[in-house]
């Protein structure tokens, strides 16, 4: 019963989603972690994350944990494996760790590519805490991004926009900016008055800047009345539809019949304002480009990447779908940030 078995592993800067799944598409486990990617905690770290969740997984699905590996493939899918380099270091050390027979390791890109398409190839965004894109053509071409930040010019994601929110408060505030509900909004999500207040909470290290990443619903929900907010929601648009556009430039693929798949918390809040900017920028660039946000979690497409290297049935890969999205629902919290 316990082979051939699917580990398939989404994580990212938040949280991490670890599944067992059998070739039939049945679902042993499903459990969540904290944070896994390899940028913020070492390889030894992100190993130690997946290690436990695996031990957790495996003893609710009845399985014994013993010296050797459980699952025949392994999807190893991370935010912050962004190089050839970092995905052949995660490779091996995990095959160190002998969490499946064979064990493949990439971006979490992939999973939101493969979970929201059943072709498997076209182009995907993730846009939590950060930004990321994915492109594969049909023949298997691939175009990336490194995606590290400032740094390599990416601007998006949860972070960026909860900053830009911070800033235009502030600013707001002082007279440098324009006014903007951002200037009442923002700091009152911190339960305090002022952006002044705010910004001495954060330079005295009572509220930790990460926690800017929050504010995104907050400049959705601002964008619908004020010009502020809905500046950044249009420059976050603006940004996907460039990574889009470079995306299909480069496989060749503006004028193809392309699914563009819209991942991540910040895509699945479902913000009618981000969604039908992204739809409306792309008309003229790829008409034929079809724009959804997928409602299917990342784990699942680590699962059926997995499944699609055992050969498993459209049947199998169906019912590893239904069962997955069945689970998450009940594990599902707050919210998804990456």
């Amino acid at each position: 019963m316990s082979r051939p078995l699917v580990l398939a592993i989404d994580g990212g800067n938040w949280k991490t989603d670890l599944a067992l799944v059998r070739a039939d598409g049945e679902v042993l486990a499903l459990v969540r972690g904290p944070q896994s990617s390899p940028h913020h905690l070492g390889l030894e770290g992100s190993l130690g994350v997946l290690g436990d969740l695996l031990a957790q997984a495996l003893d609710d699905a009845g399985l014994p944990n013993g010296s050797g590996p459980v699952a025949e493939v392994g999807q190893l899918l991370l935010a912050g494996v962004d190089f050839p380099s970092e995905e052949e270091e995660l490779r091996t050390a995990a095959n160190g760790r002998r969490l499946a027979s064979t064990i493949s390791v990439g971006n979490d890109t992939f999973a939101v590519l493969r979970a929201g398409t059943e072709r498997g190839w076209g182009v995907a965004v993730v846009c939590g805490a950060g930004i990321n894109c994915l492109g594969v053509a049909p023949d298997g071409r691939q175009v990336r991004f490194p995606a590290l930040g400032w740094i390599t010019g990416d601007w998006g994601g949860g972070y960026d926009v909860g900053l830009s929110a911070v800033s235009a408060a502030a600013r707001s505030e002082d007279g440098r900016g324009e006014k903007t509900s951002l200037e009442r909004a923002v700091p009152a999500y911190f339960g305090l008055e002022t952006p002044t207040e705010l910004a001495e909470a954060f330079h005295r290290g009572r509220i930790t800047e990460r926690r800017v990443v929050e504010l995104a619903p907050v400049v959705f929900a601002e964008a619908a009345g004020d010009p502020v907010a809905a500046s950044i929601v249009a420059r976050l648009a603006e940004e996907v539809v460039v990574l889009i556009r470079v995306a299909l430039e480069r496989l060749g693929m503006r004028d193809a019949p392309v699914e563009v798949v819209l991942g991540g918390g910040l895509m699945q809040s479902g913000d009618a304002r981000l969604i039908g900017a992204v739809e409306s920028g792309l008309e003229s660039i790829a008409p034929q480009a079809k724009v959804h946000a997928t409602s299917s979690p990342p784990v699942v497409g680590a699962a059926l990447l997995g499944l699609d290297e055992l050969g498993s049935s459209a049947q199998a890969l169906d019912r590893a779908r239904r069962e997955l999205g069945d689970l998450f629902g009940r594990i599902e919290g707050g919210g998804n940030r990456d």
